[in-house]
């Protein structure tokens, strides 16, 4: 294992890094996530050329890089175990790399994840501004201002970036909206900012909670969403725009709660999907009662909308 320092006083960190093939990304991901600090992975595309506001191209016949980090203690080594078990099994069925493993210090960890962040334009309006950096906004510009830490939907992952889109495209100012899976808050935040009347924002995990409270009161729009620990069993009354950025097992399993709690005329935004998933969520979706509206797709990740008419 590579060490960055030889500094044993301050708090280690181990980081996962492995290749994967892209129809193996989900499970990689979920595998990863499972272990990972606040369940928080970054998945870098290959990029072959760089665009300007966070758009590029990518080389489809070139593995996905996944990473983690997890803390270095007396669990350490049982994660790791467990992530390298995973890892095998999982290659068995699609090219799987190696897992590298590099310990950093407290400072290199910190020093490290901010550096895969930079200000990014998703979609016309929205812009995805890392706390730390300066942006000067555009006047139409609606501004994400965001720390985020480990916890998953900072913008990286192309699941997040399409359901920002759907909410910029399709949320009527007024809905009442939910976000399903909250992670750092970013959906809920800017279903605030696009004028939604209240936005409930759940999450199963309880350092998810915290962030989404933190993207509220740093974004000044705390009092615009309701934030809970939970899943749709905690989502009472009816609403206008729904937003649950998922796994396809767990869209698939709330289909027909889903259609229930979204009202007449409501609209309804999943992602998470990796493509060949996609018929099936699809058909558990029309099969709930909803109309598939839209079709959004970045790489091999998609994200439906639907409606309920």
């Amino acid at each position: 294992m590579a060490t960055s320092q030889d500094d044993t006083t301050s708090p280690a960190w181990l980081q996962l890094r492995v290749e994967a093939d892209r129809e193996a990304v989900e499970p990689v991901s979920e595998l990863l996530a499972r272990h990972g600090y606040q369940n928080g992975i970054v998945v870098q595309e290959p990029i072959v050329d760089e665009l300007s506001w966070g758009e590029y191209v990518t080389d489809p016949n070139k593995p996905v890089v996944l990473t983690t980090y997890i803390r270095q203690d007396e669990a350490s080594e049982t994660s790791l175990q467990a992530v390298r078990e995973g890892l095998w099994h999982l290659g068995r069925i699609r090219p799987v790399g190696e897992l590298e493993v590099t310990r950093h210090t407290e400072q290199d960890w910190t020093e490290t994840w901010q550096s895969y962040y930079k200000v990014m334009r998703v979609g016309r309006r929205t812009v995805i501004k890392p706390s730390w950096l300066e942006y000067e906004p555009r006047p139409e510009d609606v501004v994400l201002d965001l720390n985020p830490g480990m916890a998953f939907g900072t913008g990286l992952h192309p699941t997040t970036r399409l359901c920002l889109r759907a909410i910029e495209e399709r949320l009527r100012p007024g809905v009442r909206a939910l976000d399903l899976g909250a992670g750092s808050g970013i959906l809920a935040v800017l279903m605030a900012k696009l004028g939604a009347a209240e936005v409930v924002a759940l999450d199963t995990d309880p350092v998810a909670v915290d962030a989404t409270h933190d993207s509220a009161e740093r974004n000044g729009v705390a009092g615009a969403i309701r934030v809970g620990q939970g899943s749709l069993d905690a989502a009472e009354g009816a609403y206008g725009f729904i937003a649950a950025n998922i796994i396809a097992n767990v869209i698939i399993e709330l289909a027909d709660g889903l259609a229930e709690a979204l009202a007449p005329g409501g609209a309804l935004v999943v992602s998470g999907i990796i493509e060949d998933r996609y018929e099936e969520v699809a058909l558990s979706l029309a099969a709930a009662g909803l109309h598939l509206a839209d079709l959004l797709r970045e790489g091999d990740w998609v994200a439906i909308v639907a409606e309920k008419r």
